[in-house]
């Protein structure tokens, strides 16, 4: 049995939503935070980085592999892995088109932008603390990252506008859009989140209204606004 190891609306959204997407069954386990039980003991056994998400599954072939289960950390990498090894499975290898294809070239691509430009961006809004020895010092770095990210909104808003199809990427679902709305409804309380922009607005829309995302956010108890 797949686990998906979560905290509410945080990384694990996008893979919680591929899950759902791929109709794989799959065990959700809270990781409750407000309680600190990433940083304790148990779970620290499993992801000595105290960090959300943490995916468990069963293969074969891996060194990770413990009695047959294979831990993997990291939201986009999970996606990629997942994609990889089920879709082809479930009739939906949309999700991540065909090794050194151009198509798979731009999804790796935009996975990185998203994770390694916007996603930390974002955790530098959230967290100015870690990097700052003050309070004012940390309420500037949360000003200048919600700008960056509004340039980046700006900027993915535009390249939406290429699409040649109703996705990121053109006429399929991909892993880089159920990505990209986690970390767009991530913006929801800034003073510009990404659900005002042109072309993300009814992008935004669309997605919200599929059935594993609706179902993602009842699971984990998330409410308007969604994004």
């Amino acid at each position: 049995m797949t686990q998906l190891f979560y905290s509410p609306g945080t990384a694990c959204l996008a893979p919680h939503f591929l899950l759902e997407e791929l109709g794989l069954p799959y065990e959700l386990v809270l990781v409750d935070t407000s309680k600190q039980e990433h940083q304790q003991e148990a779970y620290l056994r499993l992801n000595p980085k105290g960090k959300i998400p943490l995916l468990i599954d069963t293969t074969e072939g891996a060194e990770e592999v413990d009695k047959g289960m294979f831990y993997l950390t990291e939201s986009a990498a999970i996606c990629l892995y997942l994609a990889d090894k089920y879709a082809t499975q479930q009739n939906a290898s949309h999700f991540c088109p065909p090794l050194a294809s151009l198509e798979r070239a731009r999804l790796y691509q935009w996975m990185m932008y998203f994770s390694n430009t916007l996603q930390a961006e974002l955790l530098s809004y959230f967290y100015p603390e870690r990097l700052a020895d003050n309070a004012q010092t940390a309420e500037q770095i949360k000003q200048h990252a919600e700008q960056r990210v509004a340039e980046m909104l700006s900027y993915i808003d535009a390249e939406l506008a290429q699409s040649e199809g109703d996705f990121f990427l053109g006429k399929s679902l991909s892993i880089a859009d159920l990505f990209l709305f986690m970390l767009c409804r991530w913006t929801r309380n800034m003073h510009k989140p990404a659900r005002t922009y042109k072309h993300l607005a009814p992008y935004l829309a669309r997605l919200v209204e599929r059935p594993a995302i609706k179902n993602s956010f009842a699971q984990e108890g998330l409410v308007h606004p969604l994004y």
